[in-house]
């Protein structure tokens, strides 16, 4: 028995103060196979894209388009108001074309109880100061 030793920290380093309690319950329920279907979908979307992309043009071309990817994830506004519009990302992925449900059924950023995400605590997740989501500002 003196050779096992369990670990102090379990949950691991949860702010419950800015992010509540920690759940378990999403940990122990075996999730849907439909939902792991949406999940991979988008990531088995484009991989097949890539490849053919590389079988038709060679593999430079989606290097180049792995590279324009990286830059145009890079260019956002700070965390506040205004949110990025990502504009030149979603015309890369093709996401212009697609209709969403934002589209007809209004933006939940603009309903009247959203509350705008606190700033410098936004900035901190981005500089990896502080760890987690950016939780909702108090006022």
């Amino acid at each position: 028995m003196e050779g096992i030793q369990l670990p102090h920290d379990v949950v691991g380093s949860h702010d419950s103060l800015r992010h509540g309690l920690p759940a378990f319950k999403s940990e122990v329920l075996p999730v849907h196979p439909v939902e792991v279907i949406q999940r991979t979908s988008k990531s088995m979307q484009a991989q097949t894209k890539r490849t053919l992309l590389e079988r038709a043009y060679g593999s430079a071309f989606p290097m180049k388009m792995d590279i324009e990817r990286q830059i145009l994830t890079r260019f956002q506004r700070p965390t506040g108001l205004i949110p990025s519009s990502m504009l030149g990302l979603e015309s890369l992925t093709g996401e212009l074309d697609e209709f969403g449900f934002e589209d007809f059924l209004n933006d939940p950023k603009d309903s009247d109880t959203f509350t705008p995400l606190d700033m410098h605590e936004g900035m901190e997740v981005r500089l990896g100061l502080s760890k987690g989501p950016v939780s909702r500002s108090f006022f």
